[in-house]
């Protein structure tokens, strides 16, 4: 494909249209102010702003820990099946809007049942929504059932055993939260349970942490994906490993600015991981929190950094369906949907 028949300027446009696949969305990261304060108001929970742009005015965090405060205390106002579907749909139409054809989501059962609410309403309300994202949106979904890391490997695998009655609903385990001091040494034991039990693995690596967690995600968790790994830049020869082996890395660019991984999108590594081989994709991760969706995430990345053209936009949705877990042949349609959009600007 003749890459450089379209124009800069249609860049934005092309963005907007190809289809693409989300392989690093939570969930919970997801509910807007507006949401939250209609669950709240549902199901009788008191909040600790007087408003949605109060809340909204909230979200200005300087790590990830300041994140995690403000994310679990939205959280709360989750209580049953439909307060999940809800959640759920309402992400479902944004991607859509944003010709998500594909979407992975991250759950974290722990910051629910901790509160009382029961595993079935979590996974069934999340489950209704995916099998309703096929059928009125068209968007192909899937669930991956997250660890807290800042919690016990214990409390983990009690999680996991928690949901196996629901194993239908979800492909997969992960393991998100609190990076420093929580390596992924501390979870070898669940996810070698998880990987005995058939299920996908993937883990947050290499955010906050140090490059030796992506290895360790890699040789003792055994993962098949890395989410964020933006740190690996910092070991050349982590970075080749990553080439050779064709692990995803699924790269949250609004994300890494929000919680100052990278103090301005013009230094963001994202050029730098596409020009190393490495099999990078673009993801919203919390983007009720973190200002936009997969397509502003696009947006912005491309707008700050001019070393990303139509070929980077085509190799990053194309990694997006590589990465994602579908089979062959659901990879090769979305494939032949992305050139029939290129096909269209060129």
């Amino acid at each position: 494909m003749d890459f450089g028949a379209i124009a800069r300027e249609r860049l934005p446009e092309l963005l907007r249209a190809m289809p693409k696949a989300e392989l690093h969305i939570h969930i919970e990261g997801s509910l807007e102010p507006e949401l939250i304060f209609e669950l709240a108001r549902k199901n009788g929970v008191a909040l600790a702003y007087p408003g949605v742009e109060a809340l909204r005015a909230a979200y200005a965090f300087t790590d990830l820990q300041s994140f995690l405060d403000i994310y679990y205390a939205g959280a709360s106002v989750l209580l049953h099946e439909s307060d999940f579907e809800a959640m759920a749909m309402a992400y479902f139409r944004r991607a859509a809007a944003d010709n998500v054809v594909r979407a992975e989501l991250f759950f974290d059962p722990q910051t629910h049942t901790a509160r009382g609410v029961a595993m079935a309403d979590v996974i069934r309300g999340l489950a209704s929504a995916c099998e309703r994202a096929q059928r009125e949106l068209g968007v192909s979904s899937a669930l991956i059932l997250c660890f807290l890391r800042h919690l016990s490997e214990e409390e983990a695998l009690q999680t996991l055993h928690d949901a196996l009655p629901y194993r239908e609903h979800f492909i997969g385990v992960g393991l998100d939260s609190s990076e420093r001091g929580h390596p992924p040494e501390k979870f070898a034991r669940v996810f070698a349970e998880a990987k005995r039990l058939g299920l996908h693995r993937v883990a947050h690596a290499g955010e906050e942490g140090p490059p030796a967690y992506i290895t360790s995600a890699l040789d003792v968790l055994k993962v098949e994906r890395i989410d964020h790994g933006v740190r690996c830049l910092e070991d050349p020869a982590l970075v080749r490993r990553l080439a050779a082996e064709r692990v995803p890395l699924t790269v949250c660019p609004l994300s890494n600015i929000k919680l100052c991984v990278y103090p301005e999108m013009a230094g963001h590594g994202l050029p730098a991981l596409l020009a190393a081989g490495l099999c990078a994709t673009i993801n919203s991760d919390d983007p009720a929190y973190f200002g936009g969706y997969m397509n502003a995430n696009f947006l912005a990345a491309f707008a700050a950094l001019p070393q990303l053209g139509a070929a980077e936009a085509y190799a990053l949705a194309r990694n997006s369906f590589e990465a994602s877990f579908v089979d062959a042949s659901a990879r090769a349609a979305m494939t032949v949907r992305l050139d029939q959009v290129f096909a269209r600007f060129a």
